[in-house]
């Protein structure tokens, strides 16, 4: 709704009962939320109390008591009953006056109650709580005429309040100010005082604060207001009540009313929460529930009531639309609405946000306002976690077996750190994006991680960690958001998160909606597991680098760094044990599911000391000088290093076809092999490696008797693959898009600085959205992946096409795989459920777009 909108000349629409403006034609412009709130409830039938609505361009004329006069006719002809006259149970009939906007706002002007006493007087035949709470309401009422309406000074009403602490008692003098002081003596004919009350809203809302609080809520200063005009029926205090009802319960979002109702009528329009459980209302909770559920199939929402109550029954006097519901609620809601037939599973499924997920199977800090931030970096992988500072891995491991929680804070992790992150219940670097070594790692772990916090410094001399103001040592505690990228000073309290039903059904629909398949990148048994836990169809990517990591890295370091045939051989032997034993478990874990094993594709660094003085064989050291790479991102690494090592990816796959031998064995299952060469630029390279790992299943299925079945295929990462992909099909039986370093290469940015030192930037002058190694670039990287698809199936129709980035796991990215026809994407295990949920929402559009 545009302000133009608002201001627009717009003919005189006249006074619109309760429930007859959307017949008329009107709209929240005219009638305002609080009229659209009461239309949507007496058009569904449900019982509302008698009102009408004043829309916004007859506003001004209500401020005249002729124009008021014909508004009260035309309530007690809606209400059948005499304003200021009596209710057959004896109750006062009196009026109420609100206001609204055509949007939500803050700073409304109050409720005025109880206007429509003769002479202002409070009469004297009510029960002593009900006469009170009728004069209390009255005098707020009164005293916000008086001041805006009738210019009496805010002050003098002030000090009339304390000088006469019982309302009624305040009576007489307040008419005494009124007439002295004011602008005009108080109104006691009952048309006036309406009129009156009409002013005072206006002058209230016009005036320069209210203006300045609408320019802080980004709504124009001049936003319009419709007024309701309402009888309020006045009787004994504990025969009536007002109260509010919720349809669901916050904490776990199933359907069950509840709330708190209060004896009295309803003294403002300010929702009170403090009162008795509607359990306790005679009655109540059967009448609501009926009510809330009907509103809740009606307005697909969570909804809140609220509603007044009496001796000739309960009246529906507002309606809130739960706009922005927790995780639980939203999906036990989209769920009981599909049940009763409301809604598609489709429609379940596509209106279930991909946070919904995150909050329900991560744990989440509860944030109060009061939280101080150490510094901001890459939210790399979600979840929260409190720990005590640990600056290496060595003392991770140390702190985390004495028992402390441990959050590990680094420049940047390698896979030597491997034990000290396994250890550390949260992950902080300073360097690094969402596809450094630490955010994969922690994501396939199921770890937090903030990456990238490029404000903090480290001095590991003095054992401290610095940040803007705050400088902490060691030891210290530390709360991550991994969610967010932000650290905290000190211990956040985590909410941990509980199985929810509703989103096992969601997912289980989504499965049964979404075309691509769903793999998890795992690299262990435990990591398969839990991807198998999250629903995962298999493995799409198995780093076996990954398997080198912590006490494994001197195996692979070993074969790098062999200086003679003798030494390689001896090397290679060992590595293919190792990988024996790796892969037994991991086919355990993967059962009878597709599993694509990528061989060895870490940059060489990652493999090296650092420092020559870790080796203690001469020869080895000689060589690490001789391996040093300027940008071992595009130096020795993949099947590059596989050529200069013929030896390497034969060792691996031997223990491979080993591994899937003994398992089919003992295990009685057949996990289907993929083996992924990495890095190929050159079809060569590819056929090559094809010969060798074809050779080895030859001489393993020749020695064990069983024949081996795989397929063999590639990364597509470097922007050559993707236009020779035509003939790497040739070869290839499958395709696996790369997206990390294809995007790397396709941009030439360098990830990890990209993200730390330009990606702000970049985003703030409108360069870029988001990172493009977060969510696919759809514009280059996702035109190569199409170039390339095409190129490929033109030569092997059937081929298999997957993505093996993390942006498998990214809803955006997902959505780009469905439009390019990909057969499956692939993520870490914890994101596995929001891939699903992904995959189906890029289904059910792509085919509403297409219908």
């Amino acid at each position: 709704m545009t302000r133009a909108s608002w201001t627009q000349p717009v003919d005189d629409v006249g006074l619109v009962p309760f429930g007859k403006g959307i017949e008329r034609g009107f709209d929240q412009r005219l009638l305002c939320t609080r009229g659209m709130q009461l239309e949507i409830l007496a058009g569904l039938g449900l019982p509302v109390g008698a009102g009408l609505t004043i829309p916004v361009p007859n506003v001004p004329g209500v401020t005249s008591a002729d124009r008021a006069k014909a508004a009260m006719n035309l309530l007690e002809n809606i209400s059948g009953r005499q304003i200021s006259g009596t209710t057959d149970t004896g109750g006062l009939v009196l009026l109420r006056l609100s206001a609204s906007a055509p949007v939500e706002a803050a700073g409304l002007p109050p409720d005025l109650v109880c206007l429509g006493l003769k002479r202002s007087v409070i009469p004297e035949g009510l029960g002593s709580r009900a006469r009170a709470d009728l004069a209390a309401a009255w005098w707020k009422s009164a005293a916000f005429i008086a001041e805006h309406a009738l210019n009496v000074p805010g002050d003098e009403l002030g000090t009339l309040d304390m000088d006469y602490p019982d309302p009624v008692e305040r009576v007489d003098p307040f008419k005494r100010l009124c007439e002295e002081q004011g602008s005009a003596p108080f109104p006691t004919k009952r048309s006036e005082q309406v009129a009156a009350g009409a002013r005072a809203m206006i002058e209230r809302w016009n005036s320069p604060r209210a203006a300045r609080a609408r320019r802080k809520q980004n709504l124009p200063p001049d936003l319009p207001l419709a007024l309701h005009l309402e009888t309020v029926v006045v009787t004994e205090h504990d025969n009536e009540g007002n109260g509010f009802a919720i349809s669901r319960e916050m904490d776990t979002g199933v359907f069950a009313p509840n709330g708190a109702f209060r004896h009295g009528f309803r003294l403002s329009g300010e929702r009170q929460h403090v009162g008795h459980p509607l359990s306790e209302l005679p009655e109540g909770v059967e009448m609501l529930t009926g009510v809330l559920a009907e509103l809740e199939g009606r307005l697909r929402s969570a909804v809140i009531v609220d509603f007044e109550y009496g001796p000739e029954g309960l009246a529906l006097v507002g309606l809130e639309q739960i706009r922005r519901p927790s995780a639980r609620v939203a999906t036990s809601l989209a769920v009981d609405l599909a049940i009763r037939g409301i809604i598609e599973e489709d429609e379940a499924v596509d209106q279930t946000d991909a946070s919904h997920v995150l909050e329900l199977l991560h744990p989440q800090p509860k944030l109060t306002g009061q939280e101080v931030v150490l510094v901001t970096g890459l939210g790399a992988s979600p979840g929260a976690a409190v720990g005590q500072i640990a600056l290496d891995s060595e003392t991770a491991v140390e702190m985390s077996e004495a028992g402390l929680p441990v959050l590990l804070v680094m420049s940047e992790t390698t896979p030597g750190d491997l034990p000290g992150m396994m250890a550390a219940d949260g992950i902080l670097t300073v360097n690094g994006g969402s596809a450094s070594h630490a955010a994969v790692v922690a994501r396939g772990m199921g770890r937090p991680a903030v990456c990238g916090a490029g404000g903090l410094r480290i001095d590991r001399e003095a054992r401290t960690i610095t940040s803007g103001e705050h400088t902490l040592s060691e030891g210290a505690v530390v709360s991550l958001d991994g969610a967010t990228g932000v650290a905290y000073v000190g211990e956040l309290s985590i909410e941990r998160p509980t199985p929810s039903p509703s989103l096992t059904t969601l997912l289980t629909w989504a499965d049964d909606a979404r075309r691509l398949g769903v793999r998890a990148n795992a690299d262990n048994g435990p990591d398969m597991e839990v991807a198998v836990d999250n629903g995962a169809e298999g493995i799409g990517l198995c780093r076996t680098e990954h398997q080198f990591m912590g006490d494994r890295l001197p195996l692979v370091r070993a074969v790098i760094l062999s200086h003679d045939l003798d030494a390689e051989e001896a090397a290679l032997a060992a590595l293919a044990d190792a990988q024996r034993e790796d892969f037994r478990e991991l086919l355990r874990a993967v059962g009878d599911r597709p599993v694509t094993v990528r061989l060895l594709d870490a940059p060489m660094h990652e493999f090296l000391p650092s420092d020559p003085e870790e080796l203690a064989d001469v020869h080895q050291r000689r060589m690490l000088d001789h391996l040093h790479e300027e940008n071992p991102m595009l130096g020795v690494r993949g099947v590059r290093l596989a050529l200069m090592h013929e030896g390497l990816y034969p060792a691996q796959v031997e223990g491979l076809f080993n591994a899937w031998v003994d398992v089919v064995a003992s295990d009685d299952i057949r996990p289907q092999l993929e083996v992924m060469i990495p890095l190929v630029s050159i079809p060569d390279e590819l056929v090559m490696m094809l010969r060798l790992i074809r050779r080895v299943n030859q001489q393993v299925s020749s020695r064990t008797g069983m024949i081996i079945p795989f397929t063999i295929g590639t990364m597509v990462e470097t922007p050559r693959a993707a236009l020779m992909a035509d003939r790497l099909a040739q070869w290839a039986e499958f395709l696996s898009f790369g997206t990390n370093d294809l995007t790397q290469l396709t941009y030439g940015f360098s990830r990890d600085d990209v993200e730390r030192r330009m990606l702000g930037t970049y985003l703030e002058k409108g360069l870029m959205t988001a990172s493009p190694f977060a969510e696919l670039d759809g514009e280059g990287v996702a035109t190569l992946m199409e170039y390339a698809a095409a190129k490929a199936r033109a030569v092997r129709p059937g081929i298999k096409l997957g993505i093996c980035g993390e942006h498998g796991g990214d809803p955006s990215s997902i959505a780009l795989c469905e439009q390019l026809g990909l057969d499956y994407v692939s993520c870490s295990p914890t994101r596995i459920p929001v891939a699903r949920l992904a995959a189906a929402h890029a289904r059910i559009r792509t085919t509403a777009t297409d219908s």
